[in-house]
């Protein structure tokens, strides 16, 4: 017999009141529960207990708890009659937080977040990459970490580390294959756990790879979080541009600098006789970068060895890192 939400909910009023939303997916269901800050020790005691009392429905073989919280938490506190002030979600010990956005997805830009944070790193800063991209996580395929998994440690969600970055990712919480059904507010709660309720510790940058489109994520990190600068990846094809040209403009309502364009798929070189292609079209990022006044960091061409070290989990930065990272050292730096 299918669970449903209302079976969810009968459960568990006992234990918490208002019951979240859940998401159901077959015989797993995945809930996000906010927490009051002051109570944090209460926290994976009730977590067990709402783990424990889902399993024991019919219908659930798995139950997933994602515990989040944040300062604003206004539980049994009346109405404050003036607004708050500006939420501000940027981690106490990180220096920078870079996005790396497309507006279109395909266009490589997991690959260009994951290369941009591995650079930085071998360039002598600490770094952490965040996969913010809650539908389509990538970063533990690109660093063959599909098996692992998050755990609380004293309050806080204990990051992956490989090639020397911190990382976390959807994909470190819930099962890889399962699909996510989230309304925009839960998407939000999770940017927020990823943010405020992970033990990021002492990083010079926070690396942040953006979902595709300029929806709740995008807003979310551009509103709440005071951002260095955000990067565009586009591939030159007219119909990437579009959508890159879109997130320009968010980005630029916003208030949020943009550190610069990078054209992904960029071109190929025939392994048999070196002709170079231009198989998505020729500059157009470059074009795009020019015409919004934006500085055009180069471009990545169509490489069969990128895509199989991506695939492999054994993905190395492309040399353009290596001046795109001295820009933005200096870019940061003033």
């Amino acid at each position: 017999m299918a669970i449903t939400q209302s079976d969810i909910e009968n459960a568990l009023l006992p234990l918490i009141n208002p019951v979240p939303i859940a998401q159901i997916d077959g015989d797993i269901v995945t809930l996000m529960l906010e927490i009051d800050p002051a109570k944090a020790n209460e926290a994976e005691p009730l977590r067990q207990k709402i783990e424990q009392t889902l399993l024991s429905l019919i219908g659930v073989k798995k139950a997933q708890i994602i515990l989040t919280a944040h300062k604003d938490f206004q539980a049994d506190k009346p109405q404050m009659k003036q607004p708050p002030a500006r939420e501000n979600l940027k981690p106490a010990g990180v220096k920078h937080i870079i996005c790396v956005a497309s507006g279109k997805g395909g266009v490589g830009k997991s690959t260009v977040a994951a290369s941009l944070a591995m650079a930085l790193q071998q360039s002598g800063l600490k770094v952490g990459l965040m996969d913010a991209d809650i539908y389509g996580p990538s970063v533990p395929k690109l660093f063959a970490l599909e098996s692992f998994k998050a755990n609380f440690t004293g309050g806080k969600l204990a990051p992956a580390e490989a090639k020397g970055l911190k990382l976390m990712s959807i994909g470190f919480l819930v099962d890889g294959e399962a699909p996510m059904i989230w309304r925009g507010p839960m998407i939000q709660s999770a940017l927020r756990q990823f943010l405020q309720d992970v033990d990021w510790g002492a990083l010079d940058v926070l690396v942040v790879d953006m979902p595709p489109g300029t929806g709740d994520a995008q807003l979310t990190m551009a509103q709440k979080v005071p951002l260095s600068g955000a990067i565009i990846v586009s591939t030159p094809q007219d119909i990437a541009l579009i959508d890159a040209r879109k997130a320009i403009e968010m980005f630029k309502k916003t208030d949020v600098p943009i550190l610069g364009l990078i054209e992904n798929m960029s071109y190929h070189i025939c392994e048999n006789c070196g002709h170079e292609s231009h198989i998505f079209g020729h500059d157009g990022a470059k074009h795009t970068a020019e015409k919004n006044n934006i500085p055009f960091l180069g471009a990545i061409p169509l490489e069969a060895n990128i895509r199989l070290s991506s695939d492999q989990g054994e993905l190395t930065p492309h040399e353009l890192f290596k001046n795109v990272v001295k820009s933005l050292v200096e870019k940061l730096a003033t």
